[in-house]
């Protein structure tokens, strides 16, 4: 090898790190960008974009929480099995929630439907031992208005609340 082609390579070898952390850099502005950008909650009957939502807004209310999280949906109230989907998400939640939920896990509810949300929560509740949930994060995204009804309801156990306003 001839002393450029030795030079090209050893400049090349030291360019490249330095312009893979910039383009490293570039993508977590981004990603820091778009985790900064707001929701807008679809439309209210829109199933599917509802839970790209809903989806999103877990992700980015996960915090230190490293399990799956626990995830509850209501479809919009115009779908026609609505009640019977409710009522198998109400055996759901209210199962979980009777064998405990341990420190370190999230549990999410939201739904275009959030009057019918909160009182799934309510009613998943109802009973639960004081302080048997600690450290454990509840997510509730929905509307303004239901949101002292299910923090009241949640807070004997002694979740951490959070809640996110579908808007």
């Amino acid at each position: 090898m001839n002393n450029i082609a030795k030079r090209l390579l050893l400049v090349a070898c030291l360019v490249l790190p330095f312009a893979a952390c910039k383009k490293q850099e570039e993508v977590k502005v981004d990603q820091s960008e778009q985790a900064q950008a707001a929701l807008v909650a679809p439309a209210k009957d829109d199933d599917a974009a509802w839970r790209t939502y809903l989806s999103e807004v877990v992700t980015r209310n996960m915090g230190t929480i490293t399990n799956s999280p626990y995830l509850y949906y209501l479809p919009p109230e115009s779908d026609p099995e609505f009640e019977a989907k409710y009522q198998r998400s109400l055996e759901q939640a209210q199962t979980a929630i009777a064998r405990g939920i341990v420190g370190g896990n999230l549990l999410a509810f939201g739904s275009s439907a959030s009057s019918r949300m909160a009182d799934l929560v309510v009613a998943s509740f109802d009973g639960v031992q004081e302080n048997s949930m600690k450290g454990v994060r509840l997510l509730f995204i929905g509307d303004a208005a239901d949101n002292e009804r299910v923090q009241a309801a949640v807070a004997p156990a002694g979740v951490d609340y959070v809640f996110v306003e579908a808007k």
